[in-house]
């Protein structure tokens, strides 16, 4: 709708449009048509005419008509095309490097009497072509599948628009979830995985599995995709669902180790990837960690590689390096660097005599509105989703 109410107003005469935009500017103070974008040359107005009062009456009509797109989990999955989710999600980690972000850190309502939670992750970015805000609504119930049919985890976002406080969208944000985190894992890889690499290993094949192997075949040519999980059905459909596009097939954690780039997506307590398995210039994604206590990879190949974190403050408390960190076994000298240093050039990426890499994991609220921006963005464009009134100002 948004997207469509500015299409018209480039449509309008140069002189029409010249002075409309001049309104506009007034109003949505720096505004290019309420989607975040800086406008690249100011305009000189004086010689103008006076205004269209019927192009003003169009405009404010269109303005008053202005509705929040309802986004579900297909629309995400639909306009989230990781070609674009994965510079996105680089854009916030240079802008949380540079200062340029906004992320509070997030905060937990605990729930002891329904074992479960609810967890809020708002953020602000600013990519410099364009900016978004949104905060992201998750939960974490363990007990929701048996006895009331529904998922562990479930999340909505708020995507909203940063000069005027309007809510753009509401979107699935456990779908979100799941590209986001590819697309962080694909930037990681990008930066420190071998640049001829076209093996890839994912060790758990849940539904984070997929997206690892979407975003990341988008930066590397991925041929050979090696899948461990000892669940052998989940194992099976994860092949099904990718053996036209790739050579997948299952293996153990040893052969997915063995790769050029290796994921892990698990819930463990107790690692499962042992030290002498991991090739020796392998990139590893350890994505999932993100509570204290969890741990996928042997100490021992945390302390022997160049160990890259998302965000020291989570990654200490509840990312892969958490246990080793509390026993005193890692401390702040084996970490090398913040991705977002390597994005920037502060910090270089894989370097030749570089063995084995690790990218620390823990998911940030940046990167999920990155990835609402992209999704709004093409949903807007091709009038995906439901549009609806939700603050009132429909007429």
């Amino acid at each position: 709708m948004i997207h469509n109410m500015f299409s018209w107003v480039r449509d309008q005469p140069d002189r029409d449009l010249d002075r409309l935009m001049e309104e506009i500017d007034h109003l949505f103070l720096h505004s290019d048509g309420g989607r975040g974008y800086k406008r690249a040359e100011p305009r000189n107005y004086k010689s103008l005419g006076p205004p269209n009062p019927k192009l003003f009456t169009q405009f404010a009509q269109k303005l008053r008509a202005m509705k929040t797109l309802l986004l579900d989990s297909e629309d995400v999955h639909e306009n989230a095309d990781m070609t674009e989710v994965v510079p996105a999600v680089e854009d916030a980690f240079a802008a949380y490097e540079t200062g340029n972000a906004q992320m509070p850190a997030k905060s937990y309502v605990e729930l002891p009497q329904y074992n479960g939670d609810f967890r809020s992750m708002p953020a602000y970015m600013d990519a410099g072509d364009w900016d978004a805000a949104g905060v992201k609504w998750v939960n974490v119930h363990p007990d929701n599948e048996e006895k009331f049919g529904l998922p562990t985890v479930i999340g909505t976002m708020i995507y909203s628009d940063p000069r005027n406080a309007f809510p753009l969208a509401i979107l699935d944000g456990t779908e979100l979830t799941m590209k986001r985190t590819g697309a962080a894992a694909a930037v990681a890889t990008d930066h420190l995985a071998v640049e001829d690499a076209s093996s890839l290993g994912i060790v758990g094949a849940g539904v984070q599995s997929y997206t690892q192997l979407q975003a990341i075949s988008a930066v590397r040519d991925i041929e050979e995709v090696v899948v461990s999980d000892v669940d052998e059905e989940a194992v099976a459909a994860f092949v099904d669902t990718f053996d036209d596009e790739f050579d997948v097939h299952p293996g153990s954690v040893a052969d997915a180790a063995a790769c050029d780039v290796l994921s892990t997506v698990t819930p463990v307590r107790d690692p499962i990837v042992p030290r002498e398995a991991v090739g020796d210039h392998t990139h590893i994604n350890a994505m999932g960690a993100d509570a204290a206590g969890k741990h996928e990879l042997a100490d021992e190949i945390l302390l022997d590689a160049t160990l890259v974190i998302d965000d020291y403050d989570q990654t200490t408390h509840s990312g892969e390096i958490n246990v080793p960190f509390a026993a005193g076994t890692l401390d702040d000298d084996d970490i090398a660097a913040a991705l977002g240093e390597i994005v920037v050039g502060d910090l270089p990426g894989r370097q030749p005599d570089d063995g084995i890499t690790v990218f620390d994991s823990t998911g940030l609220a940046i990167q999920d509105v990155a990835a609402a921006h992209v999704v709004f963005e093409h949903a807007d464009e091709r009038d995906n989703g439901y549009e609806f009134d939700l603050i009132g100002v429909d007429g």
